[in-house]
């Protein structure tokens, strides 16, 4: 298992404890922990990839489980805000549906031998709902702006997924 790998994981063994916080409202200070935890991890996101790309330690596993960690932090935290009534499940449903047929599509690449990287699209994706999340965690104005663009880019990118890779579907 390379470094990047176990930064990733270790994103993933932080996200319990979001949304422990996330779900705690009598712990002091719940939220502002829930957003340096949030925030911490997203930003973590950055590190894995460039030490796995300057130490030569790209793998095909970390391809995969390096966007299903960016899935199940967004989600995580998204559902949170659900159950918390401070967003609508709408705009997260969206989200769901979308990560799920971008995974779908993963997965059937994989079966052929191919693997799918996140592109440009989706990474920008993944910023606008990282920042639409912290804003929401926070209570800041215009997070559900935010949470909105991150919906429309969310599914032009998944759009963009299928486009790209519409051969593998009918390989």
């Amino acid at each position: 298992m390379t470094l990047p790998n176990w930064v990733t994981l270790l994103r993933i063994l932080f996200i319990p404890l979001l949304v422990f916080f996330l779900l705690s409202p009598n712990v002091a200070y719940n939220r502002e922990i829930a957003v340096v935890i949030f925030v911490t991890v997203a930003i973590s996101d950055y590190f894995d990839g460039f030490l796995a790309r300057r130490l030569k330690q790209e793998t095909a596993f970390g391809k995969f489980l390096d966007p299903l960690a960016d899935k199940i932090l967004v989600i995580s935290a998204l559902l949170c805000l659900v159950e918390l009534k401070a967003i609508s499940s709408v705009p997260v449903i969206i989200i769901i549906v979308r990560d799920f047929m971008v995974i779908a599509l993963r997965l059937a690449a994989s079966s052929s031998g191919k693997i799918i990287a996140a592109d440009r699209l989706g990474k920008y994706k993944t910023f606008i709902l990282d920042v639409a999340a912290a804003m929401l965690i926070s209570r800041l104005p215009y997070g559900d702006w935010m949470l909105w663009l991150g919906v429309a880019a969310a599914v032009v990118s998944g759009i963009e997924y299928f486009a790209k890779n519409w051969s593998i579907l009918h390989g």
